[in-house]
């Protein structure tokens, strides 16, 4: 099965209050139009985080260099084109 987009934030919000409200796990997936599994794990989330918010990071490997190291190796390009 492929993989589904995220719920929004007015979807996991509706997921703990549905929840903290007393209403059944598969009565909350209806709700939201999500798995069960999905409502678990957001809940879960939510009791030992106190957050659903997703802080996912950018795409991609993490940088090699840092900024100091690029500025320096720009430097050091430029020279050499010079005496060139």
């Amino acid at each position: 099965m492929g993989k589904h987009k995220d719920l929004s934030e007015f979807d996991k919000g509706q997921i703990v209050m549905a929840r903290q409200l007393g209403q059944s796990i598969s009565k909350t997936a209806a709700l939201v139009g999500c798995s069960r599994s999905a409502v678990v794990s957001i809940y879960q989330k939510w009791l030992k985080e106190g957050t659903v918010v997703n802080w996912r990071q950018g795409h991609g490997w993490p940088r090699l260099i840092d900024a100091h190291v690029e500025r320096r190796l720009a430097r050091v390009v430029r020279s050499t084109d010079e005496l060139l």
